[in-house]
């Protein structure tokens, strides 16, 4: 979908976008980049067990044609040169036919439905009887509407669709900020030093981005405190600190309204900070790791066989990204507390200090066990966590099959040091490309590591992509009235507010934002060979591979089902909770969430 500055001032006013005839469709058929130096049937094979001079001068050519050049979305180089262009070029054609038929959106005439938003709940009739083919096959997330001012909703939200901002403070470490102890004694039947040292306490800060560049809307900068309720077990929210100009201390124990919009002021921060960090965590790590090998592995090389197929469309990805999101006037200058040239640079500090951009310290559970959210040895384990679940499940069927692809290119540990390409990859991806704590010949010493390597590229264009976006927009995680972009206000400087609905969207706003999230979600993939299912069931990679290889894909295939069977089949338990949450999360459905990238 290609949309110029006009396209993008339509969006404000809930612009109508049509499928074209074929949106039914689509495919993941591989779009070949003219030029490519190898016989695509042939097998793919290592550079130790076929080498020929004319493999070496294909990689030498291709280095000359492929370069880097500068991020397009101001990030992360992006390709450059001939062959660079051409990949791009192929990318971008499959991201806006993807994009053009997802663009079924549903609204309405009849606005005097909404009652003019005049209260909190009013938001809630956005949903009614619209967006739902764009929402399909779950429809916003059951619960999310009805439960929105459930703390118990707001704090699971950190452990399900927005789970990398929460960590669990240490014992030793010092508390960020003070409590009144009667109102934490209130909450939590103990001190705030006890539930500290007893390790149930956890800690979000986004208190950097006081020092952004605001747009004309508003935008706190908020830290907050959860819990691991001792009677319950449940991980509740304990305190959130605005950080505005005159910064306030909001617990549950303050009016309704004035914690009610506390929860909404943390969720414009997380929101901002979870797009930027995806951008940074999924699209940029991926694309320079990918770049890297393109670079130098031979088109016959099995490593970049399985790349070409989970990076499908990658390139195009960026440039659309760019004019929608981050050029003037588009969406984050228009909805956001921050515009979009102040997102970049968020982004490419979160890229370079490693938080979002590093490797090897962002593997799934290595990632989760430093926060202090999994094996934690100083506090209780969260009796729920969702993202965890689903993502682990995935991530575990990956490795599987990665460990069969690995073994059978690769029979014992010392073949993995014995190949060139591979040795080269590894160099350039932490020298020219850009990348970030990338895995060097010191930390692949045999084929487990190597495992681990490509099941981390896997797991980012895929569950940790789709957990923060794609469907989970419009579903889950931007779903009004509890998940704001920015406040039409300044953060209140005192308490006692009697007025929510003055800081937040009108109606326009809000129409405007639904048809940007619902351009970004996927309904038409699902249950279609563009599913997580099918990551590995590529006619042309598998032809190129091996028996190995086949029969490691029908297995993922028939594990993914049985994950997505039991997604499927979740609802309420008699508690009114589902996974411990008082909503139904679907998002990581195997047949529902892509195998790759989505803007």
């Amino acid at each position: 979908m290609r949309y110029s500055s006009g396209a993008r001032a339509l969006f404000a006013i809930f612009v109508l976008l049509k499928p074209p005839s074929n949106a039914h469709g689509l495919d993941a058929t591989p779009r070949r980049v003219q030029g490519r130096t190898a016989n695509e049937l042939e097998p793919y094979s290592l550079p130790n067990k076929h080498t020929n001079a004319s493999r070496a001068v294909a990689i030498a050519n291709k280095r000359a044609a492929f370069q880097y050049g500068p991020g397009i979305d101001g990030g992360v180089s992006s390709p450059a040169g001939p062959l660079g262009q051409k990949y791009v070029a192929t990318a971008s054609n499959i991201t806006n036919t993807e994009s053009d038929a997802e663009g079924i959106i549903t609204t309405s005439d009849n606005i005097g439905k909404y009652n003019g938003l005049a209260n909190v709940r009013d938001y809630t009739l956005l949903y009614k009887d619209e967006w739902m083919a764009s929402a399909r096959p779950t429809g916003i997330d059951p619960g999310m509407l009805h439960n929105y001012t459930s703390d118990l909703l707001f704090s699971m939200s950190r452990l399900s669709f927005s789970p990398f901002a929460v960590r669990r403070l240490a014992p030793y470490e010092t508390l960020p900020f003070n409590v009144d102890p009667s109102a934490v004694m209130s909450v939590t039947g103990q001190s705030l030093e006890e539930v500290h040292q007893s390790g149930k306490l956890f800690y979000a800060d986004h208190r950097a981005q006081r020092q952004l560049n605001r747009t004309k809307l508003y935008a706190p900068a908020c830290d907050a405190y959860f819990y691991i309720a001792n009677a319950s077990s449940e991980f509740l929210p304990l305190a959130i600190r605005s950080n505005g100009n005159i910064s306030l201390v909001y617990t549950p124990m303050d009016s309704p309204d004035d914690w009610l919009l506390a929860k909404m002021m943390f969720e414009v921060n997380d929101f901002f900070f979870a797009q930027n960090d995806h951008l940074a965590r999924s699209h940029w790590v991926s694309e320079v790791v990918y770049q890297a090998a393109i670079r130098t592995l031979s088109d016959s090389h099995p490593i970049l066989g399985l790349l070409n197929r989970l990076m499908y469309g990658a390139f195009g990805i960026r440039p659309q990204a760019r004019e929608i999101l981050y050029d003037p006037g588009g969406t984050f200058d228009s909805f956001f507390g921050f515009g979009g040239a102040t997102s970049i640079t968020f982004a490419r500090r979160l890229y370079a200090d490693g938080s979002a951009g590093s490797y090897l310290d962002n593997y799934l559970h290595t990632n989760l066990r430093r926060r202090g959210l999994i094996d934690c040895n100083y506090g209780p384990a969260l009796s729920s966590f969702p993202f965890y679940d689903d993502a682990h499940a995935i991530v575990e069927a990956i490795r599987t099959f990665t460990t069969s692809f690995v073994n059978a290119y690769y029979p014992d540990d010392g073949e993995v040091s014995e190949d060139s390409e591979l040795q080269s990859w590894l160099v350039e991806t932490n020298g020219p490309a850009g990348g970030v704590n990338f895995p060097t010949a010191r930390d692949i010493v045999g084929r487990c590591s190597l495992v681990d390597l490509l099941v981390h590229f896997a797991y980012l264009v895929s569950a940790n992509h789709h957990a923060i976006n794609t469907n989970s927009l419009l579903s889950t995680a931007g779903v009004y009235p509890l998940h704001l972009q920015a406040l039409y206000r300044p953060p209140p400087s005192v308490k006692g507010i009697t007025n929510i609905v003055s800081y937040l969207p009108p109606l326009q706003q809000c129409l405007g934002f639904l048809n940007i999230e619902s351009a970004f979600s996927r309904p038409l993939l699902a249950n279609s060979n563009r599913s997580l299912l099918h990551m590995f069931d590529d006619g042309e990679f598998l032809n190129r591979t091996n028996n190995l290889t086949r029969a490691a894909n029908a297995e993922f295939k028939a594990v993914m089902q049985l994950q997505s069977d039991k997604v499927k089949s979740r609802g309420f338990d008699e508690n009114g909770l589902s996974q411990g949450m008082p909503f139904v999360w679907k998002t990581l459905d195997p047949a529902v969430a892509p195998w790759s990238l989505t803007i």
